[in-house]
């Protein structure tokens, strides 16, 4: 009841991750990322500590597949579990336990990793992961939005997707983008697409106002001041 992407981008440092499903709020279960760490989708019958624990494998230099390794080796109920990691080099590893739910299945590109289960058809990941790479000089968060659209494209869930979120990261310690739709009737990854596009050109500003306000710029709405 899931379909993800997560990456790095090479070009900027950043991590990111964007997942939609026919269940709520799935951003919140599933989507973990930290600053010059990696990513962890964690999804199907979704465990949501798995994302931080593998993460904090990875922030001790193991790679995704060796942090993947340990995961699976001690998580209870790991056959219910599909996971996707990507490490700080950009280095990828999959999973998908015995009961995954339906068709479900995994890709891995450079710098990325697609996963779904309960899908429409199993050419999704693919798309995804073809989607992302076809745009190697956008930001992250574009091409994890076009992933999506992709993957939706695809046939995406066998049932109609009903929440969508997007998880990037950079170099300060919050998440520059933490963008999510956990409830809509008809598309949520074309809401999550119109918040990437309101939010992208703001994303900047908001870090220069934690980092710096004296030289942050205005909000450009009436009353505003610099701060």
């Amino acid at each position: 009841m899931t379909f993800s992407i997560s990456a790095h981008c090479p070009r900027t440092g950043e991590f990111g991750i964007a997942v939609s499903s026919s269940s709520p709020a799935v951003a919140a279960r599933c989507a973990h990322a930290r600053a010059a760490t990696g990513v962890v989708a964690t999804q199907n019958i979704t465990d949501p500590t798995l994302g931080p624990v593998g993460l904090d494998l990875l922030a001790t230099g193991l790679s995704a597949a060796d942090a993947l390794v340990r995961v699976t080796a001690s998580a209870a109920f790991i056959e219910y579990r599909q996971l996707a990691l990507v490490d700080a080099t950009g280095g990828t590893a999959a999973f998908s336990g015995a009961h995954t739910l339906g068709l479900h299945t995994t890709q891995e590109g450079p710098g990325v990793v697609a996963a779904g289960n309960l899908l429409a058809s199993l050419a999704v990941p693919a798309a995804m992961v073809a989607a992302f790479g076809a745009i190697p000089n956008e930001p992250l968060g574009a091409r994890l939005v076009a992933a999506l659209q992709a993957g939706l494209a695809a046939g995406g869930e066998a049932g109609p997707v009903r929440s969508a979120g997007m998880l990037v990261v950079r170099d300060v310690a919050w998440p520059v983008a933490d963008l999510r739709v956990d409830w809509h009737e008809t598309d949520p990854i074309a809401a999550l697409a119109d918040l990437w596009t309101l939010w992208a050109p703001q994303m900047d500003a908001y870090v220069t106002r934690a980092l710096n306000p004296a030289s942050a710029p205005a909000y450009g709405v009436p009353g505003d001041s610099p701060i």
